[in-house]
């Protein structure tokens, strides 16, 4: 026997991996019970305003549908190069918005193939220590954004006065936006201040000002 039929062999006896009926639904029943485990992890810490319950269901689906594509491949080395010819031609056009929906894709996606490969302890443990993690920082207090102060003028001379006010009651600012017309003029402010109430008080009793607001945003949109 050459060389080359002994590593033709060896590789060949790598995918000779019996896969007899029970294994396969033991496999599959565990990755079901990771998927349902992410999906009310995904429920419990989604932030979005809209939850998508489709977008939960497809992460145990896919969990279940890596695995058994993993232990296709195991047991016969023409699926297997079928399954990466197939796969690699696969494109998908739903985009990701929230970067926290590709994580929980790409969560159970690896469980389905960690458990397809046989190692369900991996999976498991892998599992809670994420889940650990996620939880601690889901529950850390985000820092205090940055406010804007919406104002209009009646004339841009009201801009000496109001930077006036500002280096008084903020302790950090600057104009972001400032719109000059014939009736007056319109400007976004981004400041940092505890004495909102005095600060925008402060600003309202000046002088030309028709109108102020103060608004705070954090990038998210929440329940």
């Amino acid at each position: 026997m050459s060389i080359q039929d002994i590593i033709k062999k060896s590789f060949l006896q790598q995918f000779a991996t019996d896969v007899s009926t029970p294994k396969i639904v033991v496999v599959l029943a565990l990755t079901a019970v990771i998927g349902i485990y992410i999906f009310f992890v995904y429920r419990i810490t989604c932030r979005k305003a809209f939850y998508s319950r489709s977008f939960a269901i497809s992460l145990v689906v896919n969990g279940m549908v890596t695995a058994s594509i993993i232990m296709a491949m195991q047991s016969n080395v023409v699926i297997s190069l079928g399954m990466v010819g197939a796969l690699s031609i696969v494109r998908f056009r739903t985009a990701i918005k929230d970067p926290m929906d590709l994580g929980y894709l790409f969560w159970s996606i690896s469980v389905g193939i960690i458990c397809g490969a046989g190692l369900v302890e991996i999976a498991l443990l892998a599992s809670v220590m994420i889940t650990m993690v996620m939880l601690f920082l889901h529950f850390v207090p985000n820092a205090k954004p940055a406010l804007l102060l919406i104002v209009s003028a009646e004339s841009a001379d009201t801009e000496q006065l109001l930077v006036a006010v500002l280096k008084k009651d903020a302790k950090y600012f600057k104009i972001k936006s400032r719109n000059v017309t014939a009736s007056g003029v319109d400007m976004i402010v981004e400041l940092k201040t505890k004495q909102e109430h005095q600060l925008i008080s402060d600003v309202s009793a000046l002088e030309g000002i028709r109108s102020a607001s103060l608004m705070t945003h954090d990038g998210e949109i929440t329940y």
